[in-house]
């Protein structure tokens, strides 16, 4: 089969990730037969910046009802394959049972590992690589068998959109060598539920960066937090607004958590070890 021709529904959210999937299936000579999306969404998320990136000829579902909708249209098209990259809701087993070679998703980590919705919170948390795995679809999320895996250093200039980057090269791979053998008929690994952890969204509390902790810590975590769109925030002493990115830099003095520069941009803030720069999106406030 894989030197074939199939037949793909693509379930995802994320713009990105179709490019990624329309490539794949461009090199192969697969047919994309549907793109199914979730209604509404913002940013590079969702139906509007989807319509506007897929370019002609590609069918868009957008719906939540997967059970009375989707099913029954992608069990007319026939796929080979149903994949699922970068969509937020449980897949029913309905359309599961549907492909030919059967249903694959795309998960930012190394699996068992970081199983769940925000598999940033490893690199929040202190992991000094990130992961991709392309792995069957089963009943519960994130649990199927392995088919692709790969694992990387976080990246040297370390951001959101630095780490993207590293997500997207490693699913471009795990895409490429794990649908290979889906198609040929493996099964793939099973997961080890023994070491298998989950990774919740994150709170609000934690998306407010404490300037108690050490410079390349905050510079850790502003990046987790900003992978998809610009969550972490400034909250010090009556001044507050969004964090685009930090970095750390020379000058250092008082407190951490002393406001020791205010720029166009953002702020310098002093850090438990050195200060680090603060870029935001805001113009600087001060309550």
């Amino acid at each position: 089969m894989s030197s074939k021709s199939a037949r793909v529904v693509v379930f995802t959210s994320f713009l990105p990730n179709y490019q990624l999937l329309a490539s794949w299936a461009e090199r192969h000579d697969h047919q994309i037969a549907l793109v199914v999306t979730l209604p509404g969404g913002t940013g590079r998320y969702g139906e509007g910046e989807l319509t506007s990136g897929m370019g002609k000829g590609i069918s868009l579902l957008a719906t939540g009802k997967l059970r009375t909708i989707a099913a029954p249209l992608i069990s007319g098209l026939a796929p080979d394959l149903v994949i699922s990259a970068g969509f937020s809701r449980l897949i029913p087993q309905e359309i599961l049972d549907i492909p030919a070679y059967g249903a694959l998703n795309v998960h930012p980590s190394v699996l068992p590992v970081g199983r769940g919705p925000n598999p940033m919170r490893l690199v929040y948390e202190g992991a000094e690589t990130i992961g991709a795995t392309l792995h069957r679809t089963e009943a519960e999320f994130d649990t199927g068998a392995v088919l692709s895996q790969r694992e990387r250093p976080l990246p040297k200039d370390l951001s959101g959109p630095a780490l993207m980057a590293s997500w997207l090269d490693m699913f471009t791979e795990v895409i490429e060598e794990g649908t290979d053998k889906a198609l040929t008929g493996e099964h793939g690994i099973p997961q080890d539920s023994a070491h298998a952890s989950y990774v919740p969204a994150f709170s609000a509390e934690e998306q407010i960066i404490d300037f108690t902790e050490a410079a390349a810590v905050i510079c850790r975590k502003v990046a987790a937090l900003n992978v998809l769109t610009t969550r972490a925030t400034i909250r010090l002493r009556g001044l507050e607004g969004s964090i685009r990115h930090v970095e750390p830099v020379a000058s250092s003095g008082g407190m951490p958590g002393t406001v020791l520069a205010v720029h166009d941009d953002g702020w310098t803030v002093q850090a438990a070890d050195k200060a680090v720069r603060v870029i935001t999106d805001d113009r600087p406030q001060c309550g």
